[in-house]
């Protein structure tokens, strides 16, 4: 028996040493593990401002509203008071409370206001905590140009995703220790790892002038009825975006009114065949080689025929424009026309004609020079290289690019090349970001890439030439003409055309142009889509390009240079 409890006190005693001595630190180290929590804190989402340091995108305190179900008193009139303060669907919330979970949460990030509603009527197991949540101040201005973000404070969709990660930051964390009791054991471990705010978003955009071009794209609709409105206005010699206005557009704040077609900023994402504003690069590039020049004189037919037999003896239709059978909007007699009459009246007979001369090595060439079929680098996700149907073996390709067909673009490819034209030759990458700036305020700028496209001598040629466009009575841009300022432009007319169905019976038009002529400080694309009211550049777009202009030189200081 001795023997037997002499065995027994040996094993306890091996057993407290292994704990104590050979185990000792593992069981601290398991203890600590045990007691040891890890607090995520959340980084403050950098704000996002227009170039003049206005808010356009800001993180506030907002308020979750959550339900404690097994403290919950009479369901259905709780779900009835909820719905009434919050503004949802009774049925949804009651379904809510009624899911089985014991926490649930009703309505996320809510404005402070309709939290202290809520919290007013002292619901049993209803509850309220903090949350951050984004808002855009300005609603739906430049909606399609910031994005927007999900609860979780994820970027979705325009700058909001494209700089999610700058604007994101870095989350930090407090480790410490923690009782049975759930408080904080004091003498424990307690690290702290601060956050990293994201950086703030400097943007090009100036919140004025989008509101001009949204003001005027919205009056366009309701004067044209058309399905869309697209207008980009661009600082030529920087490339910086002052404005996009996409309209119907939609309100970040409340995005459950509007479908995802109105989330697309359809100015780089859009593309829609051109017509005669590409007329520019035609031309352009004839006379950069110095195949014509402004007086060159042409016989110009009002039909002309690529392909033998396209036109079998009639005045083509606009799906003739592709299939080699080409004419004037209308009918005339051969006349001798100079490049700056073919320019003035937008021939496309005659510009086929100096395409023809200048020959389609060289016409493709300046097409890829000028931007089209590439991405601009704009700082937009998504954005769309546009579509060139340039093969060397299509009889009638290079004529229909010559006039704006077979090639499809987006606006702000447009605005950029012709933003080249306005820069006296150079064209400059459009951004819409001038700068970064992080926590401990590092001034980040963004420098665009440039390059020479033509020369100066043909960028002024071209300028005259547009300006005739405008200032002549014979011109198709009579109705870009800005008060107080000369400008310079080119119209466009194209049938739209649908994957699947051809060319429909709706119209693309288009204005892009610049001012002042004489020195540009901006250049404006309108373009707008399905017009049922007018169905012509000239009629549709150019009006509107006439009083964004107009606002836009007078919000910039520019003087006024024509009388």
């Amino acid at each position: 028996m001795a023997v037997v409890i002499l065995l027994a006190w040996f094993g306890v005693g091996m057993r407290l040493f292994q704990l104590q001595i050979v185990q000792a630190a593992d069981l601290k180290e398991m203890g600590l593990e045990q007691r040891a929590k890890v607090k995520v804190l959340a980084a403050e989402r950098g704000t996002i401002y227009d170039r003049d340091g206005r808010e356009l995108a800001i993180t506030v305190q907002g308020k979750t509203i959550g339900a404690d179900t097994k403290h919950l008193q009479q369901p259905t009139q709780v779900a009835e008071l909820l719905a009434v303060t919050l503004g949802l669907d009774q049925a949804q919330v009651l379904a809510t409370l009624r899911s089985g979970r014991r926490w649930v949460t009703v309505a996320r990030q809510i404005d402070a206001e309709t939290a202290a509603q809520v919290e007013r009527l002292e619901l049993p197991g209803i509850y309220s905590y903090p949350e951050a949540m984004r808002v855009y101040p300005e609603g739906s201005l430049a909606a399609q140009v910031l994005g927007f973000v999900d609860p979780d404070g994820n970027g979705l969709e325009g700058l909001e995703y494209r700089y999610d990660k700058q604007l994101s930051g870095t989350p930090g964390e407090v480790r410490f220790e923690q009782g049975l009791d759930g408080n904080v054991i004091p003498q424990g471990q307690y690290d702290v790892r601060p956050a990293i705010p994201g950086s703030d978003l400097v943007t090009t955009i100036d919140r004025d002038i989008e509101f001009i071009a949204e003001r005027e794209c919205k009056a366009t609709l309701e004067r044209t009825e058309a399905e869309r409105c697209t207008a980009v206005v661009l600082d030529p010699s920087t490339g910086e975006v002052l404005a996009i206005a996409v309209v119907p557009g939609f309100d970040p704040n409340d995005r459950s009114a509007s479908t995802p077609d109105r989330w697309v900023n359809w100015a780089v994402l859009g593309t829609y065949e051109p017509g005669s504003t590409e007329k520019l690069i035609t031309i352009a590039a004839a006379l950069e080689e110095r195949a014509v020049n402004a007086a060159t004189t042409f016989e110009v037919p009002d039909v002309i025929e690529v392909v033998d037999g396209a036109c079998e003896g009639r005045f083509s239709t606009a799906g003739d424009q592709i299939n080699g059978c080409y004419h004037d909007a209308e009918r005339h007699p051969t006349e001798i026309l100079s490049v700056k009459d073919i320019v003035t009246r937008s021939s496309n007979v005659g510009t086929i004609l100096i395409g023809q001369r200048l020959g389609d090595s060289n016409l493709a060439r300046y097409i890829d020079a000028f931007g089209l079929g590439r991405k601009t680098g704009a700082d937009v996700p998504g954005e769309s290289t546009g579509r060139l149907n340039l093969d060397p073996t299509c009889p009638s390709c290079f004529a229909s690019a010559a006039i704006g067909y077979a090639v499809s673009v987006t606006p702000l490819q447009m605005a950029a090349a012709y933003g080249a034209v306005a820069n006296d030759g150079i064209w400059v990458q459009p951004h819409l970001v001038r700068e970064l700036v992080d926590g401990s305020g590092v001034h980040r700028p963004i420098a665009p890439e440039e390059r020479r496209v033509v020369s100066v001598d043909t960028a002024r040629v071209m300028r005259s030439l547009l300006r005739n466009v405008v200032e002549s009575s014979e011109g198709t841009g009579g109705k870009a003409r800005i008060p107080g300022y000369t400008a310079a432009g080119k119209t466009g007319t194209a049938r739209k055309f649908v994957e699947g169905e051809g060319y429909t019976d709706d119209y693309v038009v288009s204005f892009v142009g610049m001012a002042p002529a004489s020195n540009p400080r901006i250049v404006v694309a309108v373009v707008v889509d399905s017009p049922k009211v007018g169905s012509s550049g000239g009629r549709v777009a150019a009006p509107a390009f006439s009083k964004i202009a107009e606002d836009t030189l007078h919000r910039l200081g520019v003087p006024p240079d024509a009388s």
